[in-house]
């Protein structure tokens, strides 16, 4: 997601009120999307460290799902 994405968000549409990292109340220019859903953070680097983390394990899984494919031949 970019800033501009970022910013379209709404924090009324957030599943969640309290920051999965800090657990302090979620803030409106904190917030990404998450399998669809509005997710909020208390700061925006709360929602950084949660964006870098997906992309770590998206890139894992996909990784793992090639080596799978390619033991399945």
């Amino acid at each position: 997601m970019t800033r501009t994405d970022h910013a379209q968000l709404r924090i009324e549409d957030a599943v969640n009120e309290l920051c999965p990292w800090s657990g302090k109340p979620i803030a409106a220019d904190s917030l990404t999307l998450y399998n669809g859903a509005v997710v909020g953070f208390c700061n925006p680097d709360c929602r950084d460290k949660f964006e870098r983390a997906l992309t770590h394990f998206e890139g894992a899984l996909q990784a793992r799902r090639a080596a799978s494919a390619g033991l399945n031949e």
